[in-house]
């Protein structure tokens, strides 16, 4: 995995350096950058975020790199996106009534009245699919979450996990290369390692030719 080209976005809106240590952690020697460029040669993307999105959208905006990370979805590169860095995907955010990237339909709603907020603290989540980076994790394992918005996809197929704070709540969504959580693998410990652990195997899968595809010699 060393060969690896793993990108980290440094849009000053995450948790940059926890998730480039837990990364390395695992095997990686990612590249923090806020350079168009590198996410382009990349050949996986973690995009942390931490704090608002309307925020998160104008510090990747200033920064030049809202078109790229875009395009890198669309090239269907593995892609991680980490607690505002999900949230990002949807189409509008609650908070600041942004508008988001809109990779994922729907909206990102903050918890009921009555809710204290932040949910910070570890909390157990429910895997709704079947995803590489969910492999060998078992169901009801603990991640750290520090939110007060969650996201709220609008078609059930891209809803990933679940958890339970006040009422059930979307904490992952997959599609194909993309995944996205809600909490911090970085600060959940081995369970968090392991879906780091996962993403570099399924980006290392991504960018090698499978045998099968090559023909012989001779």
């Amino acid at each position: 995995m060393s060969k690896l080209r793993v990108a980290v976005v440094d849009y000053e809106a995450g948790n940059i350096r926890s998730v480039a240590k837990a990364l390395e952690a695992v095997g990686a020697a990612p590249l923090v950058t806020g350079k168009s460029a590198d996410l382009l040669a990349a050949d996986a993307v973690v995009l942390p975020g931490q704090g608002r999105c309307d925020q998160a959208m104008a510090a990747l905006a200033s920064r030049e790199l809202t078109e790229a990370v875009n395009q890198v979805i669309r090239e269907r590169k593995p892609f991680f996106g980490v607690c505002v860095g999900l949230q990002i995907l949807l189409d509008s955010s609650e908070e600041g009534d942004a508008k988001c990237l809109g990779v994922v339909p729907g909206r990102v709603v903050r918890f009921a009245p009555g809710l204290k907020v932040p949910h910070m603290g570890w909390n157990s989540v429910t895997f709704r699919a079947e995803h590489p980076v969910f492999q060998g994790v078992p169901q009801g394992s603990y991640f750290y979450f520090v939110h007060s918005y969650y996201p709220a996809p609008s078609n059930p197929n891209d809803v990933a996990a679940m958890a339970t704070y006040g009422v059930e709540f979307c904490c992952a969504v997959a599609r194909g290369n993309l995944v996205a959580t809600q909490f911090h693998p970085e600060k959940s410990g081995e369970a968090g390692l392991r879906l780091y652990r996962n993403f570099l195997s399924m980006a290392s899968r991504a960018v090698s030719p499978s045998p099968l595809g090559r023909k012989g010699g001779g």
